[in-house]
């Protein structure tokens, strides 16, 4: 009976010690390693046996419950190491499908099979303690029952938690990171040998998860067939989720086509936040994903940056040498060597490489899991992915001079190119832009602007191209408003935006935009958002330098045609003096152009002196002191947002209003062009007063306290300063606000 008991005790059933599901045959009951773990104990006495006292039975009942927990435990780690699943390379076709047609089987976890190793040496002990127990019973001339009581008696605190723990695992089909979660909360209990055991399972667990950590932060490989790593592919959330991105398409179409790498940092992996262990905090994740995605960029350079990179190399090797022959000290070899593998193993050097592997060895050593020297050794391979990666992007592809490009072209710090092209274009611009030609017109004065102002050596210019991607619409001039208030400090009401709020319908020469052709690997850092910011401060700034231009070219165009009647007429006293009320008629006129002039002057140096050349600074210092790629995004992004922030561009009603002022000194600058064909002035009356309403209700906007307590305060003040410097603007703010209509025939005062 002894020796049935301890055969029950390892799983093993007969006629004393019974499994009432083998006596179930009605219900088909499966007790093959697939089959799933019994919720119910099942390990009975035969209810024939009469020899046994009732102390006993109880005695005995409850020792096989152990059996019965070994047995469902030893089935769970059986089903869960099976490696069967694994298909063999030389499958038939035939087969292949015969096994899709049979019903789907439970998927596979690395992280159970862990499990189920430490589950293992759990209960190898237990079957030493069995083993030891049948030794002591054989030695002993009288064996009783408390020998295998006390034998088996530590095994109660942990045979049926971790029985709990598999049957939860099994019914709620518990994978990857959620397991790993589940075995750190049953780590906190109060018995010290079940603790034990979870963190042993839990350290088991942990190996999986460093091994994958370790292919995705060294080689840059994301390693896992089942979907049980808490960083996952884009298109599997697509898959789970239905595309629920819907431009999705059209990011990656942006995208080129020839680097998949590209592809892959923009928009190929994400964190999969339900797989995600609760004791790995958030930004630990990102700065995971983030340094796997280094890797991968930095294993996998681009055949054509290897080319040239290796071709720069060469070309230096070969000066250098040529330099060395001519002086007598060793020959030129007769073939150059391109090995573009070298330049990936410089781009991560193996002794780095190695560095990661021994941080995550480390951990992968370590008896627990202690998260502060996780994270520490998170932090420490991200940022020697992040240096290597500003390696890569600043010093190799040369990201101050495509920076210094963007400034020149999109930011108009070239300011010779773009007046000598809005000169060559203004004819052109004069009519309405051709549907089917517009952008070819355009091509013609932009190549002689660039004849007549662009050096051949800079490089830059040639990545740069003119696009005509829409125009003759209706839009808004910002596409980013504030919330819009109804008063402001100084007690102007919202009437003043009611003529503001009205879509600006823009001029179809206003949708010139440029583009900027970006090679690998700066797609990284200038991705289709920055770019697009870009082109946004190009717009406003072209339309503001146009309509500068055009302010000076009507006044010099105006004043040669009268220098010019002067000439002819100088000696006919009749239109000489028929030409005295023509001047007298238009020097109001002339002081409204000068007031245009002074604000969209005082405008444009604003934005390109306090605010572009000041913000370029800034950046410049930041590129110089971080050697941080991430920290450098983060720069670059703070450049553009001040960029937009500081130019009113992000505020609605301000942005409206310059571009109705804008609006007007156009048309202002047409109809005085016009003006000696036709003797009617109610036009030109019309535009000087929406005008001067315009530029007050600007002033009165931006020197209201909601502005005046924000971030762009200091510069705001340096713009209000140089408009009101004589305090011009306020008391005509003031007036206009007071006047219900102000009389168009009375001329404005000259504010100089």
């Amino acid at each position: 009976m002894l020796h049935e008991l301890l055969l029950a005790l390892v799983g093993y059933t007969g006629d004393l010690i019974i499994d009432e599901r083998e006596h179930q045959k009605s219900l088909g009951v499966n007790l093959s390693p697939d089959a799933p773990i019994s919720d119910q104990r099942s390990f009975k006495l035969a209810p024939d046996i009469s020899f046994i006292d009732p102390a006993e039975r109880d005695l005995i009942e409850r020792l096989i419950t152990l059996g019965f927990y070994y047995r469902e435990l030893d089935r769970f780690a059986a089903k869960s190491r099976n490696l069967s699943w694994i298909r063999s390379a030389d499958v038939s076709p035939s087969d292949r499908a015969s096994e899709l047609s049979k019903p789907k089987a439970q998927k596979p976890s690395v992280y159970r099979r862990a499990i189920a190793n430490g589950l293992v040496e759990i209960l190898s002990l237990y079957r030493s303690a069995v083993l030891q127990i049948e030794q002591k019973l054989l030695s002993e001339t009288m064996p009783i029952l408390a020998t295998v009581t006390q034998g088996l008696n530590k095994f109660f605190v942990l045979l049926p938690p971790l029985y709990d723990l598999i049957l939860e695992i099994e019914r709620d089909d518990i994978r990857g990171g959620q397991l790993l979660n589940l075995l750190q909360k049953r780590c906190h209990c109060g018995v010290p040998e079940l603790q034990a055991c979870i963190q042993r399972l839990l350290w088991h667990g942990h190996q999986v998860l460093y091994n994958q950590l370790a292919s995705w932060m060294v080689y840059g490989i994301l390693q896992d067939q089942h979907g049980e790593f808490f960083i996952r592919r884009q298109e599997d959330r697509d898959v789970e989720y239905g595309s629920s991105i819907p431009d999705m398409s059209e990011k990656l179409a942006r995208l080129s086509t020839d680097d998949s790498s590209l592809k892959d940092w923009h928009l190929g992996f994400h964190i999969f936040l339900d797989m995600l262990p609760e004791y790995i905090h958030m930004r630990v994740a990102e700065s995971i994903l983030f340094a796997g995605k280094a890797i991968r960029v930095l294993r996998n350079p681009s055949p054509a940056f290897q080319f040239q990179d290796a071709l720069g190399n060469q070309r230096k090797t070969e000066g250098f040498q040529k330099v060395q022959r001519l002086a007598g000290h060793i020959p030129l070899p007769k073939e150059p060597l391109l090995n573009i593998k070298v330049i990936g193993e410089e781009l991560l050097p193996q002794s780095e490489a190695d560095k990661i592997e021994t941080m995550l060895q480390d951990l992968k050593e370590s008896s627990e899991f202690h998260k502060r020297s996780f994270e520490c050794s998170v932090d420490s391979i991200r940022a020697i992915a992040a240096c290597h990666l500003w390696q890569l992007v600043v010093v190799r592809a040369d990201l101050n001079g495509h920076l210094k490009a963007l400034k020149d072209y999109f930011l108009l710090a070239k300011g010779d190119f773009f007046q000598c092209f809005l000169e060559e274009s203004r004819q052109l611009m004069r009519l309405p832009p051709r549907q089917s030609t517009a952008e070819a017109d355009l091509m013609v004065p932009f190549q002689l602007a660039a004849i007549k102002t662009i050096g051949e050596e800079d490089k830059y210019f040639s990545k740069v191209s003119l696009r005509m991607p829409s125009f003759g619409i209706t839009m808004k001039s910002s596409q980013v408003d504030l919330p819009k208030t109804k008063t402001y400090a100084d007690g102007s009401s919202g009437a003043v935006l009611s003529s503001t709020s009205s879509e600006t319908s823009l001029d179809g020469w206003d949708g010139i935009a440029l583009e900027y052709s970006v090679d690998w690997p700066l797609q990284l850092f200038f991705t289709q958002e920055v770019l697009s910011k870009y082109r946004r401060i190009f717009q406003y700034l072209l339309r503001l330098k146009r309509t500068q231009m055009e302010l000076e070219k009507s006044w010099a165009s105006v004043m040669h045609q009268d220098h010019t009647d002067f000439a002819i007429h100088r000696n006919d006293r009749i239109n000489c003096s028929i030409s005295q009320p023509r001047r007298q008629r238009f020097r109001p006129m002339w002081r409204v152009r000068e007031h245009m002039a002074f604000l969209i002057r005082n405008l444009q140096f604003y934005i390109q002196v306090d605010v572009i050349e000041s913000q370029w600074n800034v950046l410049q210092s930041h590129i110089q002191d971080s050697h941080d790629f991430t920290e450098l995004v983060g720069f670059h992004q703070e450049y553009l947002s001040a960029l937009i922030s500081q130019s009113f561009l992000d505020i609605g009603s301000v942005s409206r209003i310059l571009d109705s002022i804008m609006t007007l000194c156009l048309q202002f600058c047409w109809n005085i062009e016009n003006q000696e064909s036709s003797q009617n002035t109610s036009e030109l009356e019309r535009i000087i007063e929406e005008f001067n309403k315009k530029s007050n209700s600007l002033y009165t906007i931006l020197r209201s306290s909601r502005l005046a307590g924000s971030q762009r305060a200091p510069f705001l003040r340096r713009f209000l300063l140089r408009m009101n410097f004589n305090s011009f603007f306020e008391t005509t703010a003031r007036g206009v606000m007071n006047v219900v209509r102000p009389r168009p025939s009375v001329p404005v005062s000259n504010q100089q």
